[in-house]
């Protein structure tokens, strides 16, 4: 007998986390021989589907996995910092020198301490980190050429103090809005530019409100795949091992398709003409050291020796 899983999409843009789904689905599939089919839904489909039609704002999303009455999702990392403030020693700012460095960090010692931090905390379930993004990247309508530029500029972060703080580090002004409403934010002017990655530019219409991409890559935007610590404990010592493979199989494909956007969208930006705008290796310098007034904002904030563990990954 088939055992039937559901897996939630909550977020936008829809392609970018379905396709770690169905990834990860069609493994678990494969190595189950058939005995659990993972359920892919749009939050719009679970409604109807399973909640009676009642609309559940998708912010909600980690609540309902958390509670159970949904079993597998992906998340924003900064979003499961409500859960357990460690992960949000992940958008700490340069604190990943590269790809390699973060893959070494989300796959070792350090990625599998958050998720037990995690764990122990609630009753979420980490399996794997993906990208669905990437570096973060700032459009807005300015070439921000020179660090002092920042100084006055209202701009859009994420609902994560450590993102906040990195920004008033510069001198600007940080506004805590939804990545998914940027777009408005700067048509309406309520911002002057945003923290985004490269694959919502276009997925969220950004590259019509946006005349400048400024390629900072100051800290890194990732997601992860949660399951509800109920649901885990039902499966078997074999089927846990097989959706632990799964996940991670599934987020370094998707890690790899993320990079692949970057090179897209630069290019289609460019015939667009958007300008994709990099720091000199100066000002990138510059806005590092700026920065680490954070890290002496945060020093007792993370549990002890963590920020030291992802820096050693």
């Amino acid at each position: 007998m088939t055992r039937k899983i559901t897996w939630v999409l909550a977020h936008e843009p829809y392609n970018l986390f379905l396709r770690a789904a169905e990834h990860f689905s069609k493994t678990v599939a494969e190595k189950t021989n058939g005995a659990i089919e993972i359920e892919i839904l749009s939050n719009t489909d679970w409604e109807q589907k399973y909640n009676n039609g009642q609309v559940v704002d998708r912010y909600k999303l980690l609540d309902l996995v958390n509670e159970g009455r949904i079993e597998i999702s992906q998340m924003y990392t900064t979003t499961l910092g409500q859960l357990d403030k460690d992960m949000y020693v992940l958008d700490m700012p340069f604190i990943f020198k590269d790809h390699e460095h973060a893959q070494r960090t989300l796959e070792g010692v350090a990625g599998r301490r958050l998720f037990d931090s995690l764990e122990s905390k609630s009753n979420v379930k980490g399996l794997a980190y993906t990208y669905s993004g990437g570096f973060r990247v700032i459009p807005g309508n300015e070439v921000i050429a020179t660090l002092e530029q920042f100084k006055g500029m209202k701009v859009r972060v994420a609902n994560c103090p450590v993102a906040e703080d990195t920004f008033r580090a510069v001198g600007a002004d940080p506004v805590v809005i939804a990545i998914e409403k940027l777009a408005d934010a700067l048509e309406s002017k309520e911002v002057d530019m945003g923290e985004s990655t490269y694959p919502r530019i276009y997925n969220m219409r950004q590259n019509e409100v946006a005349t400048v991409i400024n390629h900072t890559e100051h800290s890194l935007f990732l997601t992860s795949i949660i399951i509800n610590k109920g649901l885990w404990a039902s499966l078997d010592a074999e089927t846990q091992q097989i959706f632990a493979d799964a996940a991670i199989e599934a987020a370094r494909i998707e890690r790899v398709e993320s990079l692949d956007d970057v090179t897209a969208v630069q290019e289609q930006a460019k015939k667009d003409g958007i300008t994709v705008s990099y720091l000199s290796e100066t000002e990138r310098a510059k806005f590092k050291l700026a920065t680490e007034v954070v890290y002496d904002q945060y020093q007792d904030y993370f549990s002890e020796g963590l920020v030291e563990q992802v820096k050693r990954s």
